[in-house]
């Protein structure tokens, strides 16, 4: 007898945007970050947030069966405090806060993705370029507080890769890293205390220097990360013999990806590598799905920019001149692609 197909999967993953704006929405509202300071009912939760009562159990409840809240009692007197992995990740006063990029998608990306099928007809992007006529960055660098967001955001999104990522590659091969669009500087960070010989300069916009400089001078590092601003498409880069970009390349076209690289491979001293980490997708493009709908995010919020496989990285460095090719997968979607000059 042969399995009855069901639709289960198919359901789950059509209203899977309930589960996710109910995080996303909790992440904005500081569930977390409130219970972090000691669990609390759910009126006593709904007074400290402006909840109103009507929706106050069914949202309460709802993080429970998400296996985000712990639930202890029944009822008005029910008291909730995080689960472990919330307590970790969700907590803004952890310092493996990864929810800044869930407070940023609630607040802009969520309502572009209801464009996507615009988006997948016209090939344009569906963000602040679309509602404001502004490139992407120029909005969002103008106003210190959606900088601030999008620093953090970014930081908290990459800051479990970048630390495997600076666990498993080979530093000690290398003298001075840098990091080209360093946000707030947590790779080259997590690099330098980690591999004490090792020298970094963090590299990015002038605007977003200025928040680097910040991080770096509170970590206490000015002597090892040096804060350099600039663009990498139009500015001459400092040279160095280890060279990262940390989910950066995706967010151009074809043509500024190639630009970039040539960039990178000229500052590059010989016998030097050049590392993207990204959510590499599979060379077949059948297994990555975290890494094909991020390249359907970058059509959201760029229009021509695209994630990529490492052997489309591998193809454009070749083109370039780099010699050697090497891939460290590092967790869960994300990997490394690596080019030796």
């Amino acid at each position: 007898m042969t399995d009855t197909l069901v639709p289960d999967r198919i359901l789950s993953m059509g209203f899977g945007f309930f589960s996710s704006q109910t995080l996303l929405t909790a992440t904005q509202l500081g569930v977390f970050t409130e219970l972090g300071k000691g669990p609390k009912t759910g009126p006593d939760l709904g007074t400290i947030l402006g909840l109103h009562a009507r929706g106050i159990f069914d949202f309460l409840d709802a993080l429970v069966a998400l296996k985000l809240l712990n639930k202890n009692g029944t009822g008005p007197t029910a008291v909730y405090s995080n689960t472990a992995e919330a307590s970790e990740f969700l907590d803004q006063s952890s310092e493996t806060y990864v929810g800044g990029i869930f407070t940023m998608s609630g607040s802009r990306l969520y309502r572009f993705w209801g464009d996507l099928a615009e988006a997948l007809k016209t090939g344009q992007p569906q963000s602040e370029v679309k509602h404001k006529g502004k490139p992407l960055f120029d909005e969002i660098f103008a106003d210190e507080a959606k900088l601030g967001q999008f620093c953090a955001a970014m930081s908290g999104l990459s800051r479990h890769n970048f630390d495997v990522f600076t666990d498993k590659f080979p530093f000690a091969n290398f003298k001075h890293h840098l990091d080209l669009g360093a946000s707030t500087g947590i790779l080259s960070k997590l690099a330098v205390t980690k591999h004490q010989h090792l020298k970094a300069t963090a590299f990015d916009l002038p605007a977003v220097a200025t928040v680097t400089r910040e991080h770096v001078q509170a970590w206490g590092l000015e002597d090892r990360i040096q804060v350099v601003g600039g663009s990498f498409l139009t500015d001459k880069l400092p040279r160095a013999d280890l060279i990262t970009l940390g989910l950066i390349l995706h967010d151009w076209n074809l043509d500024q990806k190639r630009q970039i690289l040539r960039a990178a491979y000229e500052a590059l001293e010989p016998g030097g590598a050049l590392v993207v980490i990204e959510n590499l997708i599979d060379d077949e493009r059948r297994e990555n799905a975290f890494g094909l709908l991020m390249s359907l995010n970058m059509l959201i919020e760029f229009g021509d920019a695209f994630d990529y496989s490492f052997a489309d990285f591998s193809g454009w460095c070749k083109d370039i001149g780099f010699t050697r090719f090497e891939k460290i997968h590092i967790h869960g979607p994300c990997s490394a692609g690596i080019a030796y000059k």
